[in-house]
């Protein structure tokens, strides 16, 4: 029988070994980069006793940023296999080590000595995994060997990250640690905030590219499936909740029930859900078809079409209704995160409620194919913190001859306040005091950019009312856009664990 095991027969194994008066050590962890740190921890838990049991965490469920691990589940677990002190490798599916746990029921549990200390735990689950082991009948124990990064290792040996980024990096640790990003996300948690803008439906219809059609230009697809995903104001309160407990969303929908039970259903055990319903406007659905590169995980977008309404406007009843909820309840609030899409809901009257009532207003004015060059930011007196794109910039004040940071500097002058400047792949330049500073993009590695200014604008802004100064507020934000942009449209919401291990990931430097 080989090292490598699967979880479906490894308590047969162990239980044979137990039997013969075995004692069970565990250790687990991602194992990425195996190092002198690793061997030493390994040979000082098989001590503790007799069988030495080493799971990892499956490539799927790492959250250590794009790109990670480095190496694949099956390197690693050959890599493992390897070491002699080690009598059994398995691969742990799961985010948590808790499925391996109840399957091994080991004696001891065996943590690097940087594990002792629960304030350190980012992901705040080792005291839950030491309660799983104990309810089992076994014990948490501690290595006491040198301790090596594996992350810190592969960040400067290996092409994991880009030398700009390095360089970032090695700079702002001078002046922020992984400890003050931890403090910036725990102020967060008691914040109260409103999430204000357009609610988006965003539909994916997966197709293969069969070619051009022979009688006309146009391409010829053969349809596979479909899926949707909360899009627009949806999505970044999405991601609000996911930092912080009270967050309210409040938009318009139609009367769509499949769609409402779709947003309850995601999104009312996340958040105080105040929707204002509307039986002659109808819910905005993006719809496009896209094809799937899966060899390289990239999805390409080859034609969209939607449902914005000719002209864009919601009827004035419902909006009427909308406004009156949102003048009483916006006092209540520590800030807004106002999204607007430029789809109808926020009007003069809207934003004049927010902005003359708004304790902290943080601005995201987005320029699509739908508002081109009518939906500019300079519409607004007002923004405590602001969030665009390059072109949105460019349409602002419609000067080609000065620089874009000329431009940033102006805007920054305008409202009296600060704000970032998303670039894609060049990152992200934050402006405060009339400084700026630029940030890097986190990742080069992209599946779908879909959504990735959004999470941007969600965590940027969040970190802002927190007091994060804004250039943290930009690392924060470059890393919710960076992981954005490694998932299809906006599925999934942007959790902080994942932000919280990136950040320390990039800061081990």
């Amino acid at each position: 029988m080989g090292k490598i095991v699967c979880k479906e027969n490894v308590g047969e194994i162990i239980g044979l070994q137990r039997e013969k008066g075995k004692k069970i050590i565990l250790c687990h962890g991602v194992f990425d980069l195996v190092h002198p740190g690793h061997i030493i921890h390994f040979e000082e838990a098989k001590k503790m006793g007799d069988i030495l049991v080493v799971s990892i965490t499956a490539a799927a469920y790492v959250r250590k940023g794009p790109g990670r691990p480095y190496f694949d589940d099956e390197l690693r677990l050959k890599f493992l296999s390897s070491i002699t002190c080690i009598d059994y490798i398995m691969l742990s599916e799961s985010y948590t080590v808790d499925d391996i746990i109840e399957a091994i029921e080991p004696d001891l549990y065996v943590k690097g000595e940087e594990y002792a200390r629960p304030e350190d735990d980012i992901t705040g689950k080792i005291q839950e995994e030491i309660a799983l082991v104990r309810k089992h009948g076994g014990d948490i124990a501690y290595t006491a060997g040198q301790v090596f990064s594996s992350t810190r290792l592969i960040n400067h040996a290996l092409p994991a990250l880009t030398d700009e980024v390095k360089e970032f990096t090695a700079d702002f640790n001078q002046r922020y640690s992984m400890k003050d990003i931890k403090s910036f996300t725990e102020r967060m948690n008691g914040l109260k905030v409103l999430a204000v803008g357009d609610a988006i439906i965003d539909e994916y219809l997966y197709c293969t590219i069969q070619g051009l059609m022979t009688k006309d230009r146009g391409y010829s697809a053969r349809y596979q499936y479909a899926e949707q995903y909360l899009g627009g104001t949806l999505a970044v309160a999405r991601h609000l909740s996911s930092f912080c407990e009270h967050v309210t969303l409040m938009s318009i929908v139609g009367m769509e029930e499949a769609i409402h039970s779709r947003i309850l259903g995601e999104l009312s055990n996340k958040m105080r859900v105040d929707m204002t319903y509307s039986s002659v406007f109808e819910t905005i659905v993006k719809r496009r078809y896209v094809s799937l590169d899966e060899k390289r995980e990239e999805v390409d977008k080859i034609f969209a079409v939607n449902n914005l309404p000719t002209p864009m406007c919601i009827d004035k009843e419902c909006l009427d209704k909308f406004k009156s909820k949102l003048k009483s309840q916006i006092s209540q609030y520590d800030a807004v995160i106002l999204c607007d899409f430029g789809h109808g809901l926020i009007d003069r009257e809207v934003m004049d409620i927010i902005q003359e009532n708004a304790k902290f207003l943080a601005l995201n004015c987005q320029t699509n194919s739908s508002n081109y060059g009518k939906n500019l930011i300079t519409k607004y007196k007002r923004a405590d913190v602001f969030s665009l794109d390059q072109k949105e910039l460019g349409l602002a004040f419609s000067d080609y001859q000065q620089r874009e940071e000329d431009l940033l500097l102006q805007l920054s002058g305008y409202f009296g306040s600060c704000g970032w400047l998303t670039r894609g792949s060049q990152g992200a330049t934050s402006v405060e005091n009339q400084k700026l500073v630029p940030c890097p993009a986190f990742t080069l590695k992209v599946k779908d950019t879909i959504g990735a200014g959004d999470a941007f604008f969600a965590l940027a802004s969040l970190s802002a009312v927190a007091g994060a100064p804004m250039e943290v507020s930009a690392f924060i934000g470059n890393i919710a856009g960076a992981l954005a942009a490694n998932i299809v449209g906006n599925k999934d919401a942007i959790e902080k664990v994942n932000v919280l291990k990136y950040a320390g990931t990039l800061l081990n430097i």
